[in-house]
């Protein structure tokens, strides 16, 4: 009766392990975190406001492009707030409700980015395997499915996940994590979470499967494709792209892996475990519209010559 009773009174408020830093160190981390999102919202509006004001960018490709600065934007958004009301307020405490939604929209974010990645690597493909058939291939209405597809899939395994944690009764409150997630929510709870689990690893391995091997499959295509180019600037510029954005998603892999395997390691440090879970939050949102925005040469130029029109 008692332990029925924990379960079904723990507190609305979640406790978090919280950074653990001195007075000064946690300013010195509020003035980091703070230019870090200042810098990952300008680069990433510069993206989208660039691509969505020149008509010449409303090409596949960059329409592709713009999921990804929208994207990093929420992800960037459901942390970086967060981490800078603990730091300078030293509040280590969280609302469920409030929780669940960072949780969720944290998934959403990762999940979304190894989609719209293998969607972009897909309109490369096409672009330098099937150039004449590229136009037909990528028509409106089949950018459009392709876009649907990243963003309702995720949605639709994302609510599914939260819905089969939301249905679980809790009997703890503390999490031993900086930020809210799945697997750190799953802890919190004293129940039967074999569905939970399965259901975790199957779209976990799916995602991955599926993904890493249309990635696999259509740089590996473009590369046959370049080496059979006679044309070495048409090669060079496609090996350029090419191995940029293979740079990004095997770093947001690794990132992303190493995250999830630090759960299963019990003996892992618990620093060690928080600095990658942040910085596999942090990276990818300041790292993505440089690489795909700011070094694409057309964003670069006409992202630069409005501003200098508007400013003269």
């Amino acid at each position: 009766m008692s332990s029925a009773g924990n379960i079904y009174n723990v507190s609305s408020d979640l406790s978090l392990q919280g950074f653990d830093l001195s007075p000064e160190q946690a300013i010195v981390a509020f003035v980091f975190a703070a230019v870090n999102y200042i810098i990952i919202l300008f680069c990433n509006f510069f993206l989208l406001f660039t691509v969505i004001t020149n008509k010449s960018l409303h090409e596949p490709m960059y329409i592709l492009l713009l999921n990804l600065p929208i994207n990093d934007i929420i992800g960037s958004t459901c942390l970086f707030p967060h981490i800078m009301r603990e730091l300078l307020f030293d509040t280590k405490t969280i609302p469920f409700s409030i929780c669940i939604t960072q949780a969720f929209f944290i998934h959403v974010y990762a999940v979304s980015t190894v989609f719209i990645l293998t969607a972009m690597a897909y309109d490369r493909y096409v672009a330098i395997c099937q150039p004449m058939r590229y136009t037909t291939i990528m028509s409106k209405v089949h950018l459009t499915k392709i876009i649907s597809l990243v963003w309702l899939s995720n949605l639709t395994l994302m609510a599914i996940l939260f819905i089969l944690l939301l249905r679980l009764p809790r009997c703890r409150s503390y999490l031993t994590h900086p930020y809210c997630d799945n697997p750190s929510l799953l802890q919190l709870v004293c129940a039967d979470m074999t569905i939970n689990n399965i259901y975790g690893l199957l779209i976990t391995a799916l995602c991955q499967v599926l993904t890493v091997g249309l990635i696999l499959y259509t740089y590996l295509r473009i590369l046959i494709a370049c080496f059979h180019n006679k044309s070495s600037d048409t090669r060079s510029k496609a090996l350029q792209t090419c191995g940029t954005h293979l740079v990004v998603f095997i770093l947001f892999e690794c990132l992303g892996l190493f995250t999830i395997i630090s759960y299963r390691i019990k003996d892992i440090s618990p620093h060690l475990r928080k600095f990658i879970a942040v910085v596999a939050m942090i990276l990818p949102p300041t790292m993505n519209p440089i690489i795909y925005g700011l070094r694409t040469k057309e964003i670069r130029v006409k992202g630069i010559k409005f501003f200098q029109q508007k400013k003269f």
